[in-house]
């Protein structure tokens, strides 16, 4: 577990927290409402671009150095390596006033850092919880110290909880567009511009009506899900990401591997539809209840814009004219979406 404290004064200013992965979610805006934190309780990350004001023009030598390949306006000038963490997980924090500018409902970070020591008023950090806005707070590395925990071992469970594709409300769950879209930037990427398959289920419900934006025809190659439990791809294998390590399944199997976030990978993989037809009886194995009834999504699903074009834009072959020319029709048109 890690403690942060003030470089300036030492006080504590989170409370022990552990290193996971930047949640995928992370490069996602979603909706006109007030949203959850980004990080679980009890957890940090560390987002290794640089982040926040201020911003200057667009430079493609720097832009390729830090790994982005496509021209997407201002770059950062802010450090990078900020560490991210729940509200709720922070202590002895104070907003400075006059940078508490945001476009709605709170504060968005947009006037530099917005949080101080409330001990001695360094500033330490950007808190962010407007509309649309996952809430999180990203503390500045060099304003603050901590003693690193060290690497997880390499060795670590690969057995997670699934997060259900349907929100109660009806709408499709903003972690699996989010998922979805990383994972398609890496399907295309892939692809080499041919028709991929995918078999049926909730595989094909996710994945299959974006892949239209490939050269139409008959498929040359499959999307098939493999990782823990599951036997080895041959194809192109949808694999699971470590939450903590933010690693793939070591997957040896496919020709190539797309890696999904692993509570949705979860329940595409073991996910069931319940039964819905009367059984008399006690209920037979592989047989689940019918009640309550599942829910069903309203609406087509979208994988998330944000987060596909964030994650196509730092793989260099988006710098093959065809995987480019895809990237400038979703940006130019980011609520079209090919629909099943």
């Amino acid at each position: 577990m890690t403690v942060f404290a003030c470089a300036g004064c030492a006080a504590e200013l989170s409370v022990p927290v552990s290193r996971v992965a930047l949640p995928v979610h992370a490069h996602n805006r979603y909706g006109h409402m007030l949203l959850p934190p980004l990080m679980p309780s009890g957890t940090y990350a560390v987002d290794p671009e640089p982040f926040g004001a201020p911003r200057r023009p667009w430079n493609e030598t720097e832009a390729e150095a830090r790994g982005i390949f496509v021209p997407n306006g201002l770059l950062s000038d802010g450090p990078a390596g900020s560490i991210v963490l729940a509200p709720g997980d922070t202590r002895e924090t104070e907003l400075i006033p006059e940078r508490c500018g945001g476009y709605c409902y709170g504060v968005d970070g947009r006037d530099g850092p917005n949080l101080a020591c409330a001990r001695c008023g360094l500033e330490v950090g950007t808190r962010i919880d407007d509309c649309s806005h996952w809430q999180v707070v990203r503390f500045v590395p060099d304003a603050v110290k901590f003693d690193p925990a060290g690497e997880p071992p390499e060795a670590l469970d690969w057995t997670f909880e699934g997060v259900p594709p349907v929100e109660p409300g009806g709408a499709w769950s903003p972690y699996w567009e989010a998922a979805a879209g990383d994972a398609l930037a890496h399907l295309l990427a892939v692809s080499g511009g041919g028709a991929i398959g995918v078999r049926g289920g909730l595989v094909a419900a996710i994945f299959e009506p974006a892949l239209a934006l490939l050269t139409s025809g008959p498929a040359r190659r499959t999307l098939t899900l493999a990782g823990p439990g599951l036997p080895d791809a041959g194809d192109i294998a949808l694999i699971p990401r470590h939450p903590v390590t933010g690693r793939p399944w070591p997957h040896s199997g496919a020709a190539d591997v797309v890696p999904v976030a692993a509570e949705v990978w979860t329940w595409l993989a073991f996910g069931h539809d319940p039964v819905t037809a009367p059984v008399s009886g006690a209920m037979p194995d592989g047989v689940l209840r019918d009640d309550p009834l599942p829910k069903h999504p309203r609406g087509f699903f979208m994988p998330s814009t944000d987060v596909f074009l964030h994650t196509l834009a730092r793989l260099p072959a988006v710098r093959q004219p065809w995987l480019r020319a895809i990237h400038d029709r979703v940006s130019a048109t980011p609520w079209g979406w090919p629909r099943g």
